[in-house]
């Protein structure tokens, strides 16, 4: 089975990199992660697919294959207790990404979303999110406009840089282009 290709539109402001980034050390961690020895847990996980999205089902599970090839370093944990103790396993020097995509919208308290935004950047590097623009209001408000409604904000550090759809299909560049 070829390897999975997520296609996704980009407009002329994306700054699209000349090479993939040398990844040394990667983690996850999730309330309730899915096992893909699993057979009823993987079945439940194709159902999410919409029936007539083949393609994106076909995806799905070359990831699968991988992911249970590969078996990544994935911890039954909670974002808002334990990704301080996560983040101290990744090697010394490394340069620290911390990347989540529509998980906050299930931390119910925005007292809770706030401490998240608050902490996760003494964390890390990098703190890129790319959830709804509802969900830090104060992110948001500094997009300069609306995304196309159902968009995801993709932020770095706090700082607006796309409008994406909540699939991965496009990406809607507005922040000013990184100096390379």
């Amino acid at each position: 089975m070829a390897p999975p290709v997520f296609r996704c539109a980009v407009n002329a402001a994306t700054p699209i990199p000349g090479r993939l980034p040398r990844v040394i050390w990667r983690a996850g961690l999730d309330l309730k992660p899915v096992d893909l020895s699993d057979h009823g847990e993987v079945a439940w996980l194709e159902a999410l697919v919409w029936p007539e999205q083949a393609d994106r089902l076909a995806r799905l599970r070359a990831a699968i294959k991988i992911a249970a090839e590969q078996k990544p370093q994935l911890l039954k944990s909670d974002l808002r207790t334990d990704l301080a103790a996560l983040v101290r396993q990744a090697p010394q020097g490394a340069t620290l990404v911390i990347f989540h995509t529509a998980v906050l919208a299930y931390v119910s308290s925005a007292a809770e979303r706030e401490e998240f935004a608050r902490s996760v950047g003494l964390l890390c590097d990098y703190w890129i999110s790319n959830e709804t623009p509802r969900l830090f209001p104060e992110i948001g408000g500094r997009a300069g406009r609306e995304g196309p409604k159902g968009s995801f904000l993709l932020s770095v550090n706090g700082i607006p840089v796309a409008w994406t759809d909540p699939h991965g299909v496009s990406v809607d560049w507005i922040a000013e282009p990184p100096n390379r």
